[in-house]
C-alpha cells in the first residue's frame, strides 16, 4: 500500500478576507535557465482558518486539504510566530 504524503510549508499571513480565511504568501527563490540569475518569487493561497487564530504577519504552517471553496485548497496547521503589534 502506497503512503501518501501531505505538503506542509511555511508561510507569512499577508490578509485576512472574510471569516475563516486568510490569504498567505510563500516565497521561493530559483535560478533562471537561461542566464542563471537568481530570482526571488512568491505563491499566494487561500487558507482555511478554522479558528480565526492567524493575524496579518504571523508565520503560520499550513497543509494541503480538500476544497473549502472554490479557491481554498490549504487549511491552517498552527501559527509558528506571532507578528509583533503595532
Amino acid at each position: 500500500m502506497q503512503e501518501h504524503k501531505i505538503k506542509t510549508t511555511k508561510a507569512v499571513v499577508i490578509s485576512k478576507g472574510s471569516s475563516k480565511s486568510i490569504k498567505v504568501a510563500v516565497d521561493y527563490v530559483y535560478r533562471h535557465p537561461k542566464y542563471g540569475k537568481t530570482l526571488k518569487r512568491q505563491t499566494r493561497l487561500a487558507v482555511h482558518d478554522e479558528q480565526n487564530a492567524a493575524g496579518v504577519g504571523d508565520v503560520v504552517e499550513v497543509t494541503g486539504c480538500r476544497p473549502y471553496s472554490k479557491t481554498k485548497r490549504w487549511r491552517l496547521v498552527r501559527i509558528i510566530t506571532k507578528a509583533a503589534p503595532v
